[in-house]
């Protein structure tokens, strides 16, 4: 077992499996590398991998009516970064899914990722991140419509506070729904009730 996966081995308790199991889930990883803005998941296609980020911060990105683009989600470290509506029915994407930085990250194929479904416990870490990453995009589309912008912010402070100091304020606001101008003066209240 190389250096190398010593990442996957922290995503994947090895306490949860077998020497073997855990063998067979490392050989099916594969990793690599982006560049700032390489997409690691593109637009109109089928997305036949998904990947485990180790190192950098990417975004889910769509364009709006006027042809605006809005991020709709952040990804940094340990998380699963995936289109799951397109790896699982093999439709194309309706987003891209774009390095805010440059990163590194292990991916699999969708051939790969089943032959390990017969693993119980992986199963049960795939189940767990797919209802944990649902229930995150439902939040967040509810404070949409529910929240103050000022409440929306504070809360990508408290679940994502890495987010805060890596991504352009711009690419903030549009996942909070605001304008970059409403976002500043959120900050500075924010910045002067703490002082």
């Amino acid at each position: 077992m190389g250096m190398d996966e010593h990442f996957l081995l922290t995503v994947f308790d090895k306490n949860n499996f077998s020497p073997e199991d855990l063998s067979l889930i490392l050989a099916q990883y594969e990793r690599v590398e982006f560049s700032k803005n390489d997409l690691l998941i593109s637009e109109g296609r089928i997305a036949n991998y998904y990947f485990f980020l180790e190192e950098g911060f990417a975004r889910s990105i769509s364009l709006d009516l006027e042809g605006n683009d809005i991020t709709t989600n952040f990804f940094g470290t340990c998380d699963i970064v995936i289109d799951w509506h397109s790896f699982f029915l093999k439709v194309n994407c309706r987003e891209n899914i774009q390095a805010i930085t440059p990163c590194v990250a292990w991916k699999i194929s969708f051939e790969n990722f089943m032959k390990l479904f017969k693993i119980e416990a992986f199963r049960e870490v795939g189940r767990t991140r797919l209802v944990n990453s649902f229930f995150e995009l439902k939040n967040h589309s509810v404070s949409i419509i529910s929240d103050p912008a000022k409440e929306r912010y504070l809360q990508v402070l408290r679940t994502k506070p890495e987010i805060i100091n890596h991504v352009p304020l711009k690419q903030i606001a549009t996942y909070l729904g605001i304008t970059d101008t409403s976002l500043s003066r959120i900050r500075k209240e924010i910045m002067e009730s703490n002082s």
